[in-house]
Formats: C-alpha cells, sequence, structure tokens
C-alpha cells in the first residue's frame, strides 16, 4: 500500500524555526552522556510527536523536525539514525533499528526549474510491528514495511516490503518469507 503524497510545497519562515529546534534539541540530545537518561527523556519528549515506553535511542539521532515521527514501544535506534521526517514516519513496537539507518518521507521536485525553486513533496513512512532494519539501510518516501520482516544491510527501500519477509538489495526486493526453519530455539521448546 503506497502513501499519499502531499502538494507539492517551498519550506517557509515556520518550517525554519521549527527545523532550527529540532537541530538545536537533536545537538543537545547527542551531546549528553548515555546515563542522563532523565534529561534525555524530556528533550525526546520535547522533540518527537509520540514515544512510547522502554525506548532507546543512542546518539547521533538527527531529524527534520521531530514531531511528525511516532515511536513504539520496545524500540532501539541503533547509533547515528537520520529521520528526515516532512511527513508522518511511524514507527510500530519492538522495532530494531541498526547503525546508520536513514528514512526519508521527503522528496525534492525532479523537474530542474522547480527543484531550483525549492520545491518539495513529502510522502509518509510506516514501519510495521517487530520490524529489523539492518545497518546502513536506506528507506524511501512512501514506503510501507510489514510486521515481523528484516531489512538486510545496506539496503535501498523504495517499494512497499509485505510482512514476514527478509528483504534486502538496492533496490531491495522480497528475498525469501520467514519460516519455522528460521528460529533460533531460544524460547524454549519448538513445536
Amino acid at each position: 500500500m503506497s502513501l499519499p503524497k502531499s502538494k507539492p510545497y517551498i519550506f517557509d519562515e515556520k518550517m525554519y524555526r521549527k527545523f532550527y529546534r529540532a537541530a538545536q534539541l537533536t545537538r543537545e540530545y547527542n551531546e549528553l552522556k548515555e546515563d542522563d537518561t532523565e534529561r534525555k527523556e524530556s528533550l525526546l519528549a520535547e522533540l518527537l510527536g509520540k514515544k512510547g515506553e522502554n525506548v532507546l535511542i543512542l546518539s547521533g539521532l538527527h531529524c527534520e523536525f521531530g514531531k511528525n515521527i511516532t515511536v513504539g514501544n520496545n524500540v532501539v535506534i541503533n547509533y547515528n539514525c537520520f529521520l528526515m521526517d516532512n511527513a508522518e514516519i511511524v514507527i510500530g513496537d519492538n522495532v530494531l533499528i541498526g547503525p546508520n539507518v536513514s528514512i526519508y518521507a521527503v522528496n525534492h521536485a525532479l523537474d530542474p526549474a522547480e527543484r531550483e525553486q525549492g520545491f518539495c513533496v513529502n510522502s509518509p513512512v510506516h514501519i510495521g510491528n517487530r520490524v529489523w532494519l539492518c545497518g546502513d539501510v536506506k528507506i524511501t518516501a512512501g514506503v510501507t514495511i510489514g510486521d515481523d520482516s528484516v531489512i538486510g544491510a545496506g539496503s535501498v527501500v523504495t517499494k512497499d516490503i509485505p510482512s514476514g519477509v527478509i528483504a534486502a538489495g538496492n533496490p531491495c526486493r522480497v528475498i525469501r518469507e520467514i519460516t519455522k526453519i528460521d528460529k533460533l530455539g531460544c524460547l524454549g521448546k519448538e513445536e
């Protein structure tokens, strides 16, 4: 399911103020020591649109606005994550995001004259529940990744990925479904 695009727009003064505020908050967040959890929580509460319980975001976080980001429960976002949230970015519950992952919910105009004038088009990104984005994954605007999927390291995701699959590559494509054979047997006796 591809998500809807916005009408074309140009950054205005109000947007720049929000952008600069997010930059200030993320800079302060990234300069804190890892164990300064109280101040980190306070900054994330101001920065993000919504944050669930038991969320760990390591340093190197960067976002465009912050308020368009929803993070579910039990989420780990590893080092150097870039969230270009000109549109909504929704991260489900129990999600693992590897280091150096970038998620883009915006595109510049393709036409050179429109791009020169600064026109952009937003399109939301949705990451399902129990998804693992391995290191260095890039996700482009308008993509939905289904529940329980794994996106392999270095992948560039330009189209929707269904639930319950392993997908990888540039461009990212489904490799196969995740099946019982993928269980490690860590949760007790398998049936």
